[in-house]
């Protein structure tokens, strides 16, 4: 019945796509712009960048030995404040130019580091920094969705987008694990290099444009004034724009904590909570396929059923269940009830993303996924960060793995100064306290101060319209591009 029920979903978003379809003249490419072409995009990226999960920790940890943690949290922070300020100013020109210019420029500048990780290291991470600037694809793919669908299956169709990167992160960890166990790592680079190179290309040919025509300039050649293109005056557009505000509000107060539970969790699981190597295994992989139902099944449901503005509000309730139950919870089978849970908060950002497409112009889908795309980049970056500053609070300090600190914390004698943080090769040092009452209550600190972030954010949301066409004082986007375009012709 799930089956068949996924299938009806799939099938009524691709029917009612093609009267949208109608104003779309398609260039190089095969057939006509479908959400199957977003699919794959997605799916080939981020399958090639999890085959690298174990490869990047064991070079992260070869190439910055004594400050591992500290140099993670300055690449990633980096990459997020630049996705930060281009998200908006990729989503905008791909508005003027087109979505598939877009999407090869952020698949190719995203993956472009991965065959430099055993080459040069160094020249990797820097990479990885720099590509932060075009690390952008979610919001040029929502975009590209949105032009060829209709606003009551956009959500159904940003749900199977979402899914489709979930089950990208369902084996592809495991599978470069196994390889490079059974091998050698650098054939797991080479793999992950190879599949990056068939994305790349299938962009080129098969990927047909999605934008209008007639919403597009004559050629490349139309002149683009720095004010169209400037990421700041995207983001002053949010001051203009209530609703979008609010959209970006719970989305940074959501996230934020979300990202940081991303850096730091699954080793959390490991170190912390005991569970082993084929437990953590195990682990991704059901959440990711309960996270791929949500996101389809579920999702669809809702947003049939309840409307865009309460399944945000299902979403965020789960994931504040679930960050309270890591907080505080203190057995392996709680964690995985947890799990659960944060399967159905993955509802969330496309619902979110839904609701921020239907509010937004036809011909400005590209900012207004540019601008949550960015604030997601914003958290990528100080998520990590916020979390590794929580652990400094509770007297944390990364240090050398001891050959003796092989039983999980939370079992641990109050006397135990050995806690695993970062990865299997570190783990960090807390300086013996007198009253250790609070690690026993609170194992995981940064989750529960997570839950309050979500908290807020469902405070917020409460407050979102429930029809996304609601006008909340707003100037739009079409008129600020009329205003614009007068400018240009005035000059």
């Amino acid at each position: 019945m799930i089956g068949k029920k996924r299938k009806r979903v799939v099938g009524s978003i691709i029917r009612t796509r093609k009267s949208a379809l109608r104003d779309i003249k398609s260039s190089s490419g095969i057939g006509n712009p479908s959400v199957y072409h977003a699919l794959v995009v997605i799916f080939l990226e981020f399958f090639a960048w999890g085959l690298l999960t174990t490869p990047m920790i064991s070079v992260l940890d070869e190439t910055f030995p004594k400050h591992t943690f500290l140099i993670n949290g300055l690449i990633q922070g980096v990459k997020g404040i630049l996705s930060f300020l281009s998200a908006p100013l990729v989503g905008a020109l791909s508005d003027i130019w087109g979505r598939k210019p877009f999407l090869l420029l952020t698949v190719s500048f995203t993956c472009a580091p991965i065959p430099l990780m055993k080459f040069s290291p160094m020249w990797y991470f820097t990479m990885i920094s720099i590509s932060g600037i075009f690390a952008v694809t979610f919001s040029v793919v929502f975009a590209y969705v949105a032009d060829i669908t209709t606003e009551e299956d956009r959500s159904a169709a940003y749900g199977l987008v979402s899914a489709t990167f979930a089950a990208s992160l369902v084996t592809s960890p495991a599978i470069g694990a196994y390889l490079g166990h059974m091998y050698s790592e650098k054939l797991v680079v080479a793999l992950a290099t190879a599949i990056a190179l068939l994305d790349v290309l299938f962009i080129l040919v098969a990927v047909p444009e999605s934008l209008p025509e007639k919403l597009r300039p004559s050629s490349w050649g139309s002149h683009i004034s720095w004010e169209k293109a400037d990421p700041f005056g995207a983001l002053r557009k949010i001051g203009q724009d209530q609703l979008i505000l609010m959209l970006c509000v719970t989305v940074f107060l959501s996230y934020l904590p979300e990202a940081g539970e991303y850096s730091c969790f699954f080793v959390y699981l490991k170190l912390i909570m005991g569970f082993s190597e084929e437990a953590v295994a195990s682990f991704i992989a059901v959440v990711g396929v309960l996270s791929v139902f949500a996101q389809t099944v579920i999702l669809a449901f809702l947003m049939k059923y309840l409307g865009s503005k309460h399944a945000i509000i299902v979403g965020l309730t789960c994931e504040m269940v679930q960050l309270a139950w890591y907080g505080f919870g203190s057995q392996p089978w709680m964690m995985w009830s947890a799990g659960a849970i944060a399967a159905m908060s993955s509802i969330t950002y496309p619902a979110i993303s839904a609701f921020a497409s239907a509010h937004a112009d036809a011909d400005q889908q590209g900012v207004a996924q540019g601008i949550i795309t960015g604030i997601r980049g914003l958290c990528n970056g100080l998520g990590p960060a916020l979390y590794g500053f929580i652990f400094f609070l509770f007297h944390v300090d990364l240090n050398e793995m001891s050959s003796d600190a092989e039983k999980p914390l939370i079992h641990a004698k109050p006397t135990t100064t050995l806690q695993p943080l970062t990865n299997q090769t570190s783990f960090v040092h807390m300086e013996p306290m007198p009253n250790r009452t609070i690690d026993s209550v609170v194992p995981g600190p940064p989750f529960a101060f997570g839950a309050i972030l979500v908290i807020l954010a469902l405070l917020v949301a409460i407050f979102i319209p429930e029809n996304p066409h609601t006008n909340l004082n707003k100037r739009t986007y079409s008129h600020d591009k009329e205003a614009l375009i007068s400018s240009e012709e005035e000059a």
